[in-house]
């Protein structure tokens, strides 16, 4: 046992000096490689970029960008499912959807930003996607047709299940939300 136990930290060690400074592994990211991830969006809005959408707009961005993954009224087809679900989290068969799951209508905005569309993350603008976000809701009804969303106004939507998560108790967390 003293035998597997000396070759397991020799073999630690020898990862840890392999991954020092003077082999060359890796390197520090430019200023320009931090800018480029991106900021968080906060869901007090925090970090959220000028711009602003319309409902009618998003529709026109969504059926061009998104609807062959999502469906042209994004019933789901190869991505997921993205409007109805309301009153399912609760039942054996859940329906997670932007409608009937997401807490934060800048998580939201903050996903589509990233990560959509999905064959070409970040190519919209910051207006295309508050105008596909104002779509979503709208189609999920949880904003009007004449609603526009920007930096202001989207952190003040209330999500359906905003009040459906629970607190993470534990104290070396802090007070975060659980998903």
């Amino acid at each position: 046992m003293w035998k597997l136990r000396l070759l397991l930290l020799a073999a630690a060690a020898a990862t840890l000096v392999a991954q020092m400074p003077k082999y060359g592994v890796g390197r520090p990211a430019t200023a320009d490689q931090i800018r480029d991830l991106g900021t968080a969006i906060a869901p007090d809005g925090g970090g959220l970029p000028e711009g602003s959408g319309t409902v009618a707009a998003g529709r026109e961005v969504f059926i061009a960008r998104c609807a062959k993954c999502h469906g042209e009224k994004a019933e789901g087809a190869v991505g997921p499912i993205l409007v109805g679900g309301q009153g399912t989290l609760a039942t054996a068969k859940p329906l997670k959807t932007v409608g009937s799951f997401w807490p934060y209508a800048t998580t939201v905005w903050d996903y589509v930003n990233r990560a959509m569309p999905f064959d070409q993350p970040g190519l919209l603008k910051a207006a295309e996607v508050y105008a596909v976000v104002a779509y979503i809701f709208n189609i999920n009804g949880i904003i009007g047709d004449d609603q526009v969303m920007d930096a202001k106004s989207l952190p003040k939507v209330k999500m359906p299940n905003r009040d459906g998560f629970v607190a993470d108790p534990r104290p070396d967390v802090g007070n975060k939300v659980r998903r």
